[in-house]
């Protein structure tokens, strides 16, 4: 049967929306079967829930979640998802506002707000906003959606779009700098050559040598003091000969530890695998030996043989390279929990 039956009412917006001077059309959005996502356009934002569309059943929309988000804006996109057993929405408003400080361009500029509501932890029935981002850009999008999971955006645009530091952002940040910038001095100092790898650790001076034990095997390195915590332990970033390394107590407290690769002539980035705080220390000798090897592909002559047979670029090539991004559209991902671009495609 395809006939349509009787329309019915299933919702009726409460606000006076007249008194709106500004105000938008109203836009709303089928988040999944039985939640809708609703903007009266006057800066309001309704979570409706709807009930299993498409019954027989003659049943009213519930409102379970409405407030006010500022200046009028339209739904873009909307999703319902389930994480860690509570149910969320996250929802994204558009909005085309004035730009003050623009006045050379259109004097106005685009933002995206994504909103994400979630059911209470205790109260299943009562919902509210628990994370609120902002984009901005110079152009509306071509597309923009929420990923299902809710854990990332997907934007098309003519021009890019950058998220915008709340206060709190600012604040975490400015946090975070002054931890990185008291930072301490390397756990430990290491070289290699093509056959083995030496390690340097600057002890207390209440460490003497009973207090130290370290564990060899092919993959992997242990050290502790003082039957404490271990202080480097960890995957190796290559295998060793285990029954041949050695270390050296100093009279300067220092430990030095000598492993031997089992490949010679390999060089290991780092030293043990996800481990940050090592710092690798270059012999002058490997620099040099390093840019000799580079030498061949660099000159102090620019285009020195302009007129040889395969040029390294042609001027199509070099018209391409000097192309910008924003001359035509490009798709970008953003993650919900960095705020920053994870792909691109232009």
């Amino acid at each position: 049967d395809t006939a349509l039956q009787k329309p019915r009412e299933v919702f009726r917006l409460p606000t006076d929306l007249a008194a709106c001077d500004n105000r938008l059309c109203a836009s709303m959005h089928f988040s999944s079967s039985t939640w809708v996502i609703l903007s009266d356009g006057t800066g309001r934002l309704y979570l409706i829930k709807s009930g299993k569309r498409g019954s027989t059943a003659s049943e009213k929309w519930e409102i379970v979640f409405n407030e006010e988000l500022g200046s009028p804006f339209i739904i873009a996109h909307s999703v319902s998802f389930v994480k860690s057993g509570a149910h969320s929405l996250a929802v994204l408003l558009l909005r085309v506002e004035k730009d003050e400080l623009d006045t050379k361009g259109s004097g106005f500029h685009v933002t995206l707000e994504w909103v994400t509501i979630a059911e209470g932890i205790e109260d299943h029935h009562r919902y509210e906003i628990i994370k609120r981002r902002v984009l901005q850009g110079k152009s509306v999008p071509h597309y923009a959606a929420i990923e299902p999971s809710g854990d990332g955006l997907m934007i098309v645009s003519h021009k890019p779009f950058t998220f915008m530091q709340s206060e709190s952002d600012k604040l975490e940040e400015n946090d975070d700098a002054k931890v990185s910038s008291e930072k301490k001095d390397p756990l430990y100092y290491w070289q290699q050559t093509e056959d083995d790898v030496t390690i340097t650790v600057h002890l207390p001076q209440d460490i003497t040598k009973d207090d130290i034990k370290i564990r060899f095997s092919p993959d992997n390195i242990c050290v502790t003091l003082k039957e404490q915590p271990p202080l480097m332990e960890g995957k190796l970033y290559a295998s060793v000969d285990h029954e041949s390394c050695t270390w050296i107590f100093r009279e300067d407290k220092s430990l030095e530890i000598s492993l031997i690769k089992k490949n010679e002539g390999s060089r290991w980035p780092e030293l043990i695998i996800g481990d940050p705080r090592g710092e690798f220390v270059m012999d002058p000798s490997q620099c040099s030996e390093i840019a000799e090897s580079l030498m061949h592909l660099t000159s102090e002559v620019m285009n020195p043989n302009p007129e040889k047979e395969n040029p390294p670029c042609n001027a199509q090539e070099l018209e391409e390279c000097d192309a910008f991004l924003e001359d035509g559209a490009s798709l970008c991902r953003f993650d919900g929990n960095t705020l920053k671009v994870t792909h691109i495609v232009s």
